[in-house]
C-alpha cells in the first residue's frame, strides 16, 4: 500500500482517484455482444456463453430437478448460516414498508403516494472465482418482500454447464423460480431485451466485471433501467488509538480479495497504526487463498497520515466510500459527519463482512465514488411510488385561481382552461 503522509487538500481530488480502466476497449467488445442478443436472442446467448465461458449450454433454463438436487446436495450446516442470513435480511428490509397516509393539503385537495413493485426484475450473480451466492439472497428477498411477480436471475454456468449449488439452493430459499445458466454482458441483454427462454425485465439488479458493468450502463441509456453504476469493490477504514491493528488488516484484506482492481483506504493520524497495520497484513496474506489477487489489490491501494479528525472525515467524505469502518473510540460522534458513504461499520467489532452476509443490510452497494448521490439497494429499489389526488369541487374553488395565475405566466392558456370549465 502506498503511504501517503500530510497531503494538501488541493491534492485530493487527484490522490483519491480509483484505479481506472479503459471503456472504449470494453464497448468495443460488448456492444457487438449486446447487438447480436438483440437480433438473434438464444442463439447468440449460447455463442457467446461458449465462447467466453469455455461452455457448451445446450438450455439455458435452471431445471426444476437441479434445484432440488442442489438443494439436497449443498452442505447442511451452509445451509442453516444462508437460513439465519435470510432471517435477518428479511427482517432488515420488511421494516423499510410504508404505508401510505391521506394529506389533506388545502381543504378539499387530498393528495398521496403510494408503493407499487416493479412487476418485472433481473437480478445478475456472479459465477465465476467466488460464486457470490449472498448476493442472491441481498437481491432476491427484498425483491419478494416487494411483491415483484417475475423475478428472473441468471448467473454463469461452470465448466461442466452447471449451476453452483449453493447459488441455487439461495434462489430457493429466497423464492426464486425462474433461473438460467447465463453470464457476462449476454446475460445483462438478454434481461434487457428478451429471448425464446428468457423474459424482458424492467430493471436490472446485481454486481459483475467490467463488462457486466458496461453492458448495464449502456443498455440502462434506453432499454432497461439499473440499480446503480457500479465498479470495482472497496473499504475505507477510519482508525485512531483505540483500534486493533490486526482487525484494521483483516478488515483491509476483505475487500482486496475480491479482485485486483478492488482498492482499499486506511486514513489515521497515526503513524504507529499505519506500521502495526501493514505488519498485520503481510502476516495474513500469507494464509489467504487468494493472496495473489489481494497482493494486486493492494498495489492500487492508499494509507493517508493526517494531521486531525476533521482532515479524516473530509478526507472519507471527499473519497465517497463503498464501505465505511469507523475503528475509532468516538465512533458515535464521528458517524454523524459522514455524508458520503455506502454502509457504515461502527467499531472495533463490527467487520464489514457482516453486512456483507448475515447483519442484514443490503451488500449491493455504490462504489467509484457514486456514494456522492446513489443509495444502495434497499426496499425501494424495487417498486416505484404513484402519487394520486383527489379534490373536490370547493377545492378546487380554493386552489383555482393559483393554477390559472401560473399558467397565464408559462403561456400555457389550456392549463388554465380546465380549471374554468369546471369551476366557471
Amino acid at each position: 500500500m502506498q503511504i501517503i503522509r500530510y497531503p494538501d487538500r488541493k491534492t485530493w481530488y487527484e490522490i483519491l482517484k480509483r484505479p481506472v480502466y479503459d471503456p472504449g476497449s470494453l464497448k468495443e467488445v460488448v456492444i457487438p455482444v449486446i447487438d447480436d442478443v438483440r437480433q438473434n436472442g438464444d442463439a447468440a446467448v449460447k455463442k457467446y456463453t461458449e465462447r467466453f465461458d469455455q461452455i457448451k449450454v445446450n438450455d439455458l433454463v435452471v431445471s426444476e430437478a437441479e434445484i432440488r438436487d442442489a438443494c439436497e446436495n449443498t452442505d447442511e450446516s451452509l445451509k442453516n448460516a444462508m437460513r439465519r442470513a435470510a432471517d435477518n435480511i428479511g427482517a432488515f428490509h420488511k421494516s423499510q414498508i410504508q404505508e401510505y397516509r391521506v394529506i389533506e393539503t388545502s381543504p378539499g385537495v387530498k393528495c398521496w403516494q403510494k408503493s407499487v413493485a416493479i412487476e418485472k426484475v433481473g437480478l445478475y450473480i456472479p459465477g465465476g472465482s467466488a460464486p457470490l451466492f449472498s448476493t442472491v439472497l441481498m437481491l432476491g428477498i427484498p425483491a419478494v418482500i416487494a411483491g415483484c411477480k417475475n423475478i428472473v436471475l441468471c448467473t454463469p454456468p461452470d465448466k461442466e454447464g452447471k449451476v453452483n449449488p449453493a447459488i441455487l439452493f439461495a434462489a430457493d430459499l429466497a423464492g426464486i423460480k425462474n433461473v438460467y445458466k447465463i453470464g457476462g454482458a449476454q446475460a445483462i441483454a438478454a434481461m434487457a431485451y428478451g429471448t425464446e427462454s428468457v423474459p424482458k425485465v424492467y430493471k436490472i439488479f446485481g454486481p459483475g466485471n467490467q463488462y457486466v458493468t458496461i453492458a448495464k450502463q449502456l443498455l440502462s441509456l434506453e432499454d432497461v433501467a439499473i440499480d446503480m453504476p457500479a465498479g470495482p469493490s472497496e473499504v475505507a477504514v477510519m482508525a485512531d488509538k483505540s483500534c486493533n491493528p490486526r482487525f484494521v488488516a483483516a478488515d483491509l484484506l476483505s475487500q482486496a480479495e475480491h479482485g485486483e482492481d478492488s482498492q482499499v483506504i486506511l486514513v489515521t493520524t497515526e503513524a504507529d497504526i499505519v506500521n502495526a497495520t501493514l505488519m498485520e497484513i503481510k502476516e495474513q496474506l500469507d494464509r489467504l487463498q487468494r493472496s495473489s489477487i489481494a497482493v494486486k489489490a493492494l498495489e492500487n491501494s492508499k494509507t493517508f497520515i493526517l494531521n486531525n479528525e476533521d482532515e479524516m472525515i473530509d478526507l472519507i467524505n471527499e473519497y465517497a466510500p463503498e464501505h465505511l469502518i469507523i475503528a475509532m473510540k468516538n465512533y458515535d460522534a464521528v458517524k454523524n459527519r459522514i455524508i458520503n458513504a455506502g454502509s457504515v461499520f461502527l467499531g472495533n467489532y463490527t467487520p464489514e463482512s457482516a453486512g456483507d452476509y448475515a447483519s442484514g443490510t443490503n451488500h449491493t452497494l455504490p462504489t467509484n465514488g457514486y456514494a456522492r448521490s446513489y443509495s444502495g439497494v434497499n426496499l425501494d429499489s424495487f417498486v416505484k411510488k404513484i402519487t394520486f389526488q383527489e379534490i373536490t369541487k370547493q377545492g378546487l374553488r380554493d386552489i383555482g385561481h393559483v393554477i390559472e395565475k401560473m399558467a397565464e405566466a408559462e403561456a400555457l392558456a389550456a392549463h388554465g382552461n380546465a380549471v374554468r370549465v369546471r369551476v366557471g
